[in-house]
């Protein structure tokens, strides 16, 4: 998924910055739009892991948001989402954010639903595919170890 967004004065704090909130919001958005679109199913929002804010986005900047399943886990999928900002007056682009979110695939009953596996066939895709098991790994190792 691919979608832009355009930074106006009521998405913007006092510094004239794009407010995370509102950023989040397009993330997640961005991310559920992957999800459901890989799953034919609707997707909840489970997890938000690794949300890094690298560099500011001004007011007036151009906001492209990629979004892309990594992995599927049974009924959950990693999906990762870059964000990059440009101001078209210079022409500068900049990754401003990365994160990645974990949907779960519900059936129309409301209950998790599996969803189709990711074959990854370019060099990227094996890349992050590969990674998002060790993310997940150590999301499960953090929530047993909150359990105890």
């Amino acid at each position: 998924v691919e979608t832009t967004q355009l930074v106006l004065p009521n998405d913007t704090n006092y510094l004239g910055n794009l407010r995370g909130g509102r950023l989040m919001e397009w993330m997640d958005i961005a991310a559920a739009i992957s999800a459901q679109r890989h799953s034919n199913r609707i997707c909840v929002t489970a997890a938000v892991d690794n949300l890094v804010f690298h560099q500011p986005i001004r007011l007036g900047e151009v906001v492209t948001l990629r979004a892309a399943v990594n992995r599927v886990f049974g009924t959950s999928m990693e999906v990762g989402v870059t964000v990059t900002a440009e101001n078209q007056l210079t022409g500068i682009t900049k990754t401003a954010n990365t994160a990645y979110l974990t949907f779960v695939a519900i059936s129309e009953g409301g209950a998790p639903e599996k969803a189709p596996p990711i074959h990854p066939s370019t060099t990227d895709e094996r890349r992050r595919f590969r990674q998002a098991l060790v993310r997940r790994n150590f999301r499960l190792q953090q929530r047993r170890a909150s359990d105890r």
